[in-house]
């Protein structure tokens, strides 16, 4: 019956509907059976080909689900009465058919729907295998390319853990231009800075560390004896390079002479320099002004002059003697510095003296009070002998006090008392190193320097006495 009902009525029209889709979805088949084992297709056209797939199916079974229903709806109408005759139910049930497919059953060539339904969803397996093909190739390329990262890691670590290995055993054994402090080292000036800046923070933290086990304990050291000064075989220069260095000291930066510039500032703090050079090496002089409430100028003076104190701030340092002992007011040292690789080790000969200045400015406030140390040669000691580059400094510290006494006429306390500090020095490191490097570490330094120096001497005094 159905082939006669496909016979009836608008035969033409469905097979022309039937051809069409067939065509299309034969096209659809054609053209993936063909495509789908090209392996030049990525992963997001095959996906395209199965959203295309998806749609052509959704209208083949709308197709098919309306003839279905239509169907069943009519099955009982068309059904033959239990009470007629057979003939009578022959005549009704051909009558009813006739109607069915000619009138109102859909145009449907169901052959062909069948046909094209079984090529579309073929053509989706096929397209889902080569997707999940796709896939797994993908993932083996990523894993492959992950291990061959690991190996390519694990490589690099073994090379680098084999190069520093070399590296230390050939600075303890042979130590070379190439990567030590020398115009021909191949360390760039950032590498060169970071090592030099790494060695200072880990000798501060040392520092702090010695602080925190010695409890306060300061060093125990025999004073020395006495010796009056101006006999000395150094007098003569000790006293023209003291009242050089105050007269420049005392002056103000614009009196000072052109080039200064201002490198480092931090509230009361202020700090300059000039840029300066000599025989390549670079040694500018450096002035700061600082005021710092609380201590007096001869407090100041007696931590930075006094040995037994140097070990407490003075954070570089890695041995100290007291070569000769001038006077109470005059020693001269030799003190060894910590080596920051890869710049070579320092040592450094100078002399130090201290001294009360009148206060010419105020003759009712406190006298000024300075230290200053320049460097010196002995014979126990010459530059450059050994292991350690010799540096050449120039210090001046000049402190001056302030006292505003309280109104209510109560006794004056710290809370009373300000101290103007002048620091000037002019270093010359010796050796050679690169300038951009000298000059980021000296901005870094000094005013770290000055800012650890007056706080360990408010530190240190806060529960003693006032000295003047």
């Amino acid at each position: 019956m159905l082939e006669s009902g496909y016979g009836t009525g608008s035969e033409n029209s469905l097979k022309r509907h039937g051809s069409t889709v067939s065509l299309q979805s034969n096209t659809y088949s054609t053209a993936s059976g063909s495509s789908f084992k090209r392996s030049s297709r990525n992963l997001r056209e095959k996906l395209a080909e199965l959203e295309t797939f998806k749609d052509i199916l959704c209208r083949q079974i709308e197709t098919l689900q309306e003839y279905f229903d239509y169907c069943v709806d009519n099955e009982a109408q068309t059904a033959p009465n239990k009470g007629s005759t057979p003939s009578e139910n022959k005549r009704v049930l051909h009558r009813n058919n006739r109607l069915k497919f000619s009138e109102k059953l859909p145009v449907i060539d169901f052959k062909g729907e069948a046909i094209t339904f079984k090529t579309t969803t073929a053509a989706v397996l096929d397209t889902l295998e080569h997707c999940a093909d796709l896939v797994a190739q993908r993932e083996e390329s990523w894993r492959n390319r992950l291990d061959r990262e690991i190996d390519r890691r694990k490589r690099g670590e073994n090379l680098a853990k084999s190069y520093f290995a070399q590296i230390q055993k050939t600075r303890a054994v042979h130590p070379g231009p190439d990567l030590e402090e020398g115009p021909h080292s191949v360390l760039a000036d950032d590498e060169f800075y970071d090592a030099v800046e790494s060695g200072l923070d880990k000798m501060e933290e040392e520092q702090e560390l010695r602080e925190r086990l010695k409890c306060g304990q300061a060093i125990p050291i025999t004073p020395p004896p006495t010796s009056p000064a101006n006999s000395h075989r150094l007098w003569p220069e000790i006293d023209r390079v003291v009242k050089q260095e105050v007269s420049m000291a005392s002056l103000g930066v614009g009196e000072c002479g052109s080039g200064w510039q201002l490198f480092a500032e931090d509230g009361e703090m202020r700090m300059f320099r000039r840029e300066e050079e000599m025989d390549g090496m670079v040694v500018d002089p450096l002035k700061a002004v600082h005021v710092v409430k609380g201590i007096t100028g001869h407090e100041v003076c007696h931590y930075f002059f006094n040995p037994q104190y140097r070990y407490d701030w003075e954070t570089t340092l890695e041995h100290m003697i007291v070569l000769e002992t001038v006077s109470e007011d005059t020693l001269i040292f030799h003190q060894t510095h910590k080596r920051i690789w890869p710049a070579s080790q320092r040592d450094v000969v100078f002399w130090s003296h201290t001294r009360r200045l009148p206060n010419d400015q105020d003759r009712d406030g406190p006298d000024i009070w300075t230290v200053v140390n320049n460097s010196t040669e002995h014979p126990d000691h010459p530059a450059n002998a050994g292991k350690c580059v010799r540096i050449f400094l120039t210090v001046c510290l000049l402190c001056q006090t302030r006292v505003d006494p309280p109104k209510d006429g109560a006794p004056v306390s710290r809370d009373d008392i300000t101290c103007k500090i002048t620091y000037c020095s002019v270093v010359n490191p010796g050796g050679w190193a690169p300038a951009s490097v000298l000059r980021a570490v000296y901005k870094r330094e000094y005013p770290k320097f000055l800012k650890r120096f007056t706080a360990y001497v408010k530190n240190q005094t806060k529960d003693k006495p006032i000295m003047y």
